[in-house]
């Protein structure tokens, strides 16, 4: 996707925790190095998780259930970007699960953005509207969690990982 940015947003828990350890703050380096990828001359363009100020303001004056795609009308997301999903459910709007992802995914539809996503149970709101989208398969109810978020992990680190978004050479 040469030319486009993406934009990554985690359902759960913790998709409003601030970033606490250095190695989330890494997590951050390597978001805005996917960011960059094929682009050299643009400018990468910041997750809404980035500024924590920004978003405890936006959320106190918008509420929760909206707060990402309130980011994202007011960003410069077009049709040559993206956002990546990592979700255990993947939102439902239907049963208010996850509403503040489900409103992001249907502002990103609306402004033309594909939707990728790793998410697990049935896939939710992700997979009903994503264009990519990957569904964890269920081998223990009671272990969804721990399996989608490991899952996730992996394709993480495999993008990561990938020559061209590398920050420090993989350790042999």
């Amino acid at each position: 996707m040469h030319g486009s940015r993406r934009v990554v947003l985690q359902s759960g828990e913790r998709d409003h925790a601030s970033y606490r350890s250095s190695g989330d703050r890494e997590a951050r380096r390597r978001a805005r190095r996917i960011a960059r990828a094929g682009r050299a001359l643009v400018p990468a363009r910041r997750a809404p998780t980035d500024n924590v100020s920004e978003l405890t303001a936006r959320t106190n004056d918008e509420g929760w259930e909206t707060v990402f795609a309130a980011w994202l009308r007011t960003s410069k997301a077009n049709d040559k970007d993206a956002i990546f999903v990592f979700s255990v459910g993947g939102g439902d709007a239907e049963r208010n699960v996850s509403a503040n992802l489900v409103h992001a995914l249907d502002e990103g539809k609306r402004r033309g953005l594909k939707i990728f996503g790793v998410v697990g149970r049935n896939g939710g709101h992700t997979k009903k509207i994503g264009d990519n989208v990957i569904v964890v398969p269920t081998v223990d109810a009671a272990l969804v969690t721990p399996h989608t978020e490991s899952f996730q992990a992996v394709v993480w680190h495999c993008l990561v990982s990938h020559p061209q978004l590398q920050i420090k050479e993989t350790k042999r």
